[in-house]
């Protein structure tokens, strides 16, 4: 893909430090870095006008309003398993890790607070995410990719419905309705296997776990974090749809387009993450 094409730049560059350099070599690293070059920003334009069409057509009428409960049912109900799976496993490695730490230090009474902060502020809704873009993300390639391939979108083109609101809308808005759900899931079954891991080491109520774990926690330390996740579910909807509807070459490239969207979707949500952490610090400070 072009998007990658840097990539053998990097490889070029490696082989070619600390020998010498024919004109041909050179002509070759000069066309793969403009190619790369070319392919990014060719990429992010073809995304841009992506996401325009996208926005034109994702709140006007007709409504696809028994699509959007399908995708909210295959995204968000059928995810579920896997990720209360990832969170409960979250709270018993932060629980297992953290208690030989802080009994070094005589803050071993303050393990419920670092379980319960861990996982509402960062880990919960970064592993929701992960998990999310790396299920979902591949599904929504897949099907999407093989629609495309073997012109099933032309055909509904042809029919007059409009793929970008019956296909791509749908799972876009789903991915966003369903990840702040998930994200509470994997928080309670964190924070709840956290409870269990640590009771059996040292028993304490869950009523106690739980005042202890949220004493000085506010709303501004639970929703902003939460509510990030639509985000995350903006970028995993728009970068696996755009992936399928790139597709071509057959089932290889259904299979490439599969392997770029949970990439590239994991990529941007890793990069997001970082940039909503720092605006939430602005905002609520």
């Amino acid at each position: 893909m072009p998007i990658y094409a840097s990539l053998a730049l990097v490889i070029a560059s490696v082989f070619a430090a600390g020998r010498e350099i024919y004109p041909q070599q050179l002509g070759v690293v000069e066309s793969t870095i403009r190619s790369g070059v070319t392919g990014v920003f060719a990429w992010f334009g073809e995304l841009a006008l992506f996401c325009w069409r996208l926005a034109r057509v994702a709140f006007a009428p007709p409504w696809e309003g028994a699509e959007l409960i399908r995708q909210m049912d295959s995204i968000g109900s059928k995810s579920l398993p896997l990720v209360a799976l990832a969170g409960a496993a979250t709270g018993i490695v932060l629980s297992l890790q953290t208690r030989d730490t802080l009994t070094q230090f005589g803050a071993r009474s303050m393990l419920p607070a670092v379980i319960v902060f861990s996982i509402v502020k960062e880990s919960g809704p970064v592993i929701t995410g992960l998990i999310v873009s790396g299920r979902v993300g591949a599904g929504i390639g897949a099907e999407i990719g093989s629609m495309k391939v073997t012109e099933q979108i032309d055909a509904m083109e042809a029919s007059a419905v409009d793929p970008y609101k019956y296909l791509v809308a749908t799972r876009v808005l789903a991915c966003i309705a369903m990840l702040p759900l998930l994200t509470l899931a994997a928080d309670f079954c964190g924070i709840f296997m956290g409870w269990v891991s640590n009771t059996l080491v040292q028993p304490i109520s869950l009523r106690l776990f739980f005042e202890t774990g949220t004493k000085g926690m506010e709303f501004s330390d639970f929703l902003p974090p939460t509510f990030k996740t639509t985000v995350y579910g903006l970028i995993i909807g728009i970068i696996a749809c755009f992936q399928g509807m790139r597709t071509e070459g057959g089932t290889e490239g259904v299979g490439k387009s599969t392997t770029s969207a949970v990439v590239l979707s994991s990529l941007f949500l890793i990069l997001a993450d970082v940039v909503l952490v720092r605006l939430i610090q602005v905002f609520y400070p």
